[in-house]
């Protein structure tokens, strides 16, 4: 495994399963494991995993389902800690998190996996196919930083092995941590990475990068849009039509299930998935990429209770099975064209999943509160046609989704106002006065005249669709907005 700077992540290498990293700011690599149970090569050297995460890092790190394609793939996956949250060593994580925008900040009891997997023909292999994978770990949910990073990296690993990964090392050592707000040129193998950190100050929906210092960098660097924001656009083309109901199900903390034909096509649709709700975190658990051989397998195939508040990424057949039973699946196939538009899948009960054969739908009873925005699906399909660039597209349908959480919260962020006290009530010299308790009743009562429903050019149920939040989303968002509100009136009574 291999460390990168300052809270940033690992990276790991392996030829049957695959390998881990260091702490929650360093990243490590780790390569080959043998007879898929723990990595050939671990950077940084004294980093140290449970034998149960290496194990499922070792299954993560390898496609669950029957490939022939040959090449090279990328993917990422999420994995529960054993063990729970552990402190982290780093004194800049809590800094890191206050000012860092909420889905950005460092977890603390689960790493994120970024897999580079090749698959090439070898008849001096067992299986007659080379079959190696470089993953990079990290508390982080840099997507787009650390898949360009692999990029990089893993061709020049496959060829050149460990010399390799110890001279990378060495250059991401002396990357600086990162830092919200702030843009980074990030050295590595004679190419110099340009991405900024996004902070928690940015205008929700803002122009994501600001190049600096190009002139004084040669070669030119490398510039990324962004550290994290996938192609919304080519995510959701199979579901466009359907990206109002997606999102009322990521708002309520549905369980689903993502079932694809590769864990490439698995791993993006549920970041995407989950990335709906910006600015709001979604605070329910995911996992882009989930195996038969997950510790948690049981947990989600069992008929004895209820699926849990989960979207989780699969591309085995054998959860068509085991996984009916849930109440969303989203199936996915390989991209299609109808003419000059993506194929759309359609809505279809949950009792026609039954065989392998299944075709890409959403398999779902769920009745949306609002309805479609048709001017957007026809602005979307239109581009299509016109051959608009993917970006533009994305931005179009990032700031439909922007909109819409925003509706959402705008109510709430104003009934959480008036539970505050008054200004001068507060004051160094007394003890800060108290908020006042949430309250669910009071605040439906006042989305009467002051809901969304009134203002949003959406239209549709509004009230029912809070009515609907049984989910940890909503209280947990509330309860996070009372504790700064909180923390802020202690600020004046601490300067005394």
């Amino acid at each position: 495994m291999l460390e990168l700077p300052k809270g940033m992540g690992r990276i790991n290498l392996n030829q049957e399963p695959l390998g881990l990293s260091r702490n929650a700011n360093k990243a490590g690599f780790s390569a080959r494991f043998r007879a898929l149970l723990s990595p050939q090569l671990v950077y940084p050297h004294d980093f140290r995993l449970t034998e149960k995460e290496k194990t499922s890092i070792c299954y993560l790190s390898f496609p669950d389902s029957y490939s022939g394609g040959l090449g090279d793939t990328q993917f990422s996956f999420r994995l529960r800690q054993a063990g729970g949250s552990r402190s982290s060593p780093f004194q800049d994580d809590g800094r890191y998190n206050r000012e860092a925008p909420v889905t950005l900040q460092r977890e603390a009891a689960h790493y994120f996996g970024y897999v580079y997997f090749r698959q090439v023909k070898d008849s001096s292999m067992r299986r007659g196919y080379f079959q190696k994978s470089l993953v990079l770990v990290s508390r982080l949910p840099y997507v787009n930083l650390f898949q360009c990073l692999l990029q990089l990296i893993a061709p020049e690993y496959f060829d050149k092995l460990e010399p390799c990964l110890e001279a990378v090392c060495n250059e991401i050592d002396q990357w600086p941590p990162p830092v919200p707000g702030q843009t980074l040129n990030l050295p590595v193998m004679g190419v110099v990475i340009q991405v900024r950190i996004p902070s928690r100050v940015d205008k929700p929906g803002s122009s994501p990068v600001k190049q600096c210092n190009q002139e004084n960098l040669l070669p030119a660097p490398l510039v990324l849009p962004s550290v994290h924001e996938l192609d919304l656009f080519r995510c959701f083309q199979p579901v466009l039509i359907h990206i109002q109901m997606l999102w009322e199900l990521m708002l309520l903390g549905e369980p689903m299930v993502v079932m694809a034909p590769s864990p490439t096509m698995s791993s993006e649709m549920v970041l995407a998935l989950t990335s709906c709700l910006a600015p709001l975190r979604y605070c329910c658990d995911f996992r882009p990429y989930f195996t038969i051989h997950d510790s948690e397998f049981k947990e989600y195939t069992t008929r004895t209770q209820a699926p849990p508040n989960i979207v989780v990424g699969v591309t085995n057949p054998f959860f068509i099975k085991t996984l009916q039973h849930w109440p969303h699946i989203l199936r996915v196939g390989e991209p299609r064209m109808s003419g000059d538009l993506p194929k759309q899948v359609k809505v279809k009960k949950l009792a026609k999943l039954k065989t392998l054969d299944t075709k890409p739908g959403i398999y779902t009873s769920y009745k949306t509160f609002l309805h479609k925005d048709k001017t957007l699906i026809k602005r979307l399909l239109k581009g299509i046609q016109r051959k608009r660039p993917s970006e533009v597209q994305s931005a179009l349908l990032r700031r439909h989704l922007l909109e819409l959480t925003q509706s959402f919260i705008i109510p709430l962020e104003h009934y959480m106002a008036s539970l505050m006290p008054l200004q001068r009530a507060i004051t160094p010299w007394k003890n800060p006065p108290q908020i006042r308790p949430f309250c669910q009743e009071d605040f439906m009562k006042s989305l009467e005249h002051a809901g969304p429903q009134l203002t949003c050019v959406l239209k549709g149920d509004w009230l029912g669709l809070y009515r609907g939040l049984n989910s940890p989303e909503f209280p947990l968002w509330s309860q996070a907005e009372l504790q700064e509100a909180a923390g802020c009136l202690r600020a004046p009574a601490l300067l005394e």
